[in-house]
């Protein structure tokens, strides 16, 4: 890749090499007030499914409040950011959803073309394609998701398909964001398997609180095949509740994650906790964040995503682990400075 020249070797990048495959959604992102999130039951910093009590909410958020549109969805974040790290190749990363054939949907299908990133949705007519409400107070977003067509993914009419399953196979590294546990969770065990069974790196995001809560079987289907596992503090304190570790400290919960049950063992575990503007916890090791002055927070929505993103566009050139994480504290900081998960050009990431 031509990304990240200089003193660390890597390994060239080829189309295909990173996967993703998640819920892609329109995100309509607007500043809010406490009202707002007290209105519609919200807080500050979490992510939740929309449900009846919410279809206000959208309404209100394009009416009473300037709205911007950009597009989202966690995993599809990621592989936007990881590409745009990356630059050359054209297309290292690819992602799989669904969407409506709606125009939000021809929105999505826009971005990722000019975002270089080659997407392969699945279309259908049932459902519209899914929003989310990104409803921000000061350095804080409250997420709204409406899955609508994203809830519709079905194995067997896409990823099975020998055309869509030939580039799950062209990829050695495959991110996928908890957030597609109420989805699909045998598309994503059967991803997640063929890495295993290949030694490729499979990496998986606890994406919110309420995904260790109610998602928790899921979850640990999955757990035994992931080489990478990202959270935040908040996600993974709910995580270590969820899995009785009996600690709070983001540090003990990165070692006990670490050391659950894992598929293939030729491959340590590594766990990456993000902890906002503190320290970032690698099980055994801590980063320091880039610093940034709280004037300078356009929109932390995507902050999570575009560290993900940065961390995978390194760990795809096979670079040291110090290295995936400085990517990922760049592109966070960078991301962080604007409004929606968006960037400039080019990185400038030496």
């Amino acid at each position: 890749c031509a990304a990240a020249e200089g003193v660390v070797t890597s390994r060239p990048c080829r189309p295909n090499s990173l996967f993703g495959m998640g819920n892609p959604l329109l995100d309509i992102s607007a500043e809010v007030d406490k009202d707002f999130l007290d209105k519609f039951g919200l807080k500050p910093n979490n992510a939740i499914l929309a449900d009846e009590s919410h279809k206000a909410l959208f309404e209100e958020l394009i009416g009473k409040f300037p709205a911007e549109y950009h597009a989202g969805g966690a995993t599809q974040n990621s592989i936007r950011v990881a590409q745009w790290m990356i630059q050359k190749p054209e297309k290292v990363g690819t992602f799989f959803g669904c969407i409506g054939k709606d125009k939000f949907g021809d929105i999505l299908k826009k971005k990722a073309l000019e975002g270089k990133v080659d997407a392969h949705y699945y279309e259908q007519e049932e459902e519209p394609t899914g929003t989310c409400a990104v409803c921000i107070t000061g350095d804080k977003r409250s997420l709204v998701a409406n899955l609508a067509a994203a809830n519709a993914y079905k194995k067997d009419k896409h990823l099975d398909l020998e055309e869509n399953w030939a580039l799950v196979e062209k990829a050695k590294v495959y991110y996928i964001a908890g957030f597609f546990l109420t989805v699909s969770l045998e598309s994503i065990l059967k991803v997640a398997k063929h890495a295993a069974e290949n030694n490729k790196v499979f990496c998986l995001n606890l994406a919110a609180p309420f995904i260790s809560q109610f998602f928790k079987d899921g979850l640990m289907q999955v757990m035994p095949y992931v080489d990478v596992l990202f959270g935040n503090e908040t996600e993974a304190a709910e995580f270590g509740k969820a899995q009785e570790f009996e600690t709070e400290d983001v540090e003990e919960l990165a070692k006990k994650a670490q050391a659950l049950p894992k598929e293939n063992t030729k491959r340590p575990r590594v766990v990456v906790f993000t902890q906002g503007k503190e320290n970032t916890i690698v099980a055994q090791n801590t980063f320091p964040v880039l610093k940034i002055d709280p004037k300078d927070i356009v929109d932390t929505n995507g902050a999570g995503d575009a560290f993900v993103g940065g961390f995978l566009s390194q760990l795809v050139q096979e670079k040291p682990l110090e290295r995936s994480v400085e990517a990922g504290h760049y592109s966070a900081n960078v991301v962080i400075r604007r409004s929606g998960c968006t960037f400039p050009e080019k990185p400038e990431f030496h």
